[in-house]
């Protein structure tokens, strides 16, 4: 089978100052142009999280849709969305966090988990890990339990696995 790490490097692009001056924007689109490397991707983390028991998936919004998802067919549970405040048609709860420059705020439907269910959290990238932080909020604000958190992209320099305290994370790539 080929190195999935080494295939998806290949696959990522570098796109310098997106979304503003002094990024260097890891852009996960060519990885979603190749079934076969999306599949695998996908595949990885249902290998990796096969026998635990995982009882929701959450994706944030929007990449976390795209890997939860599929995620969620291959492990045969549910699919929660993480929005945007006023995204969601149902009532809602929400969680607001702090950004570098402000806020933000991520909301889930309020029968989205249930008291006690174990969730993997689901994103493409992991970078100061206040989005999944606040999601990992959410997830408790609701009674469930956040199991472990998967990222396809984590930029270790930005130290983002400190803000999901002692909870596992699985990266594919670390930079």
């Amino acid at each position: 089978m080929p190195d999935l790490v080494s295939d998806l490097k290949a696959a990522i692009r570098d796109i310098p100052d997106f979304p503003k001056p002094g990024i260097l924007f890891k852009d996960i689109t060519p990885i979603l142009q190749d079934p076969a490397l999306f599949e695998r991707t996908c595949a990885h983390f249902a290998e990796a999280f096969a026998g635990q028991q995982i009882d929701v998936i959450v994706g944030m919004e929007s990449r976390g849709f795209l890997f939860g998802c599929p995620l969620a067919i291959a492990m045969g549970v549910p699919f929660v969305p993480a929005r945007k405040p006023g995204k969601l048609p149902y009532e809602s709860v929400g969680y607001e966090y702090e950004l570098e420059y402000g806020t933000n705020r991520l909301e889930m439907h309020v029968d989205a988990v249930s008291e006690g269910q174990r969730v993997l959290v689901v994103d493409d990238l992991l970078a100061t890990g206040g989005t999944a932080n606040a999601t990992g909020k959410l997830i408790e604000q609701l009674g469930g339990t956040v199991a472990a958190y998967a990222f396809v992209i984590e930029l270790s320099f930005l130290d983002g696995r400190k803000a999901l305290g002692d909870v596992p994370v699985e990266s594919i790539l670390i930079y």
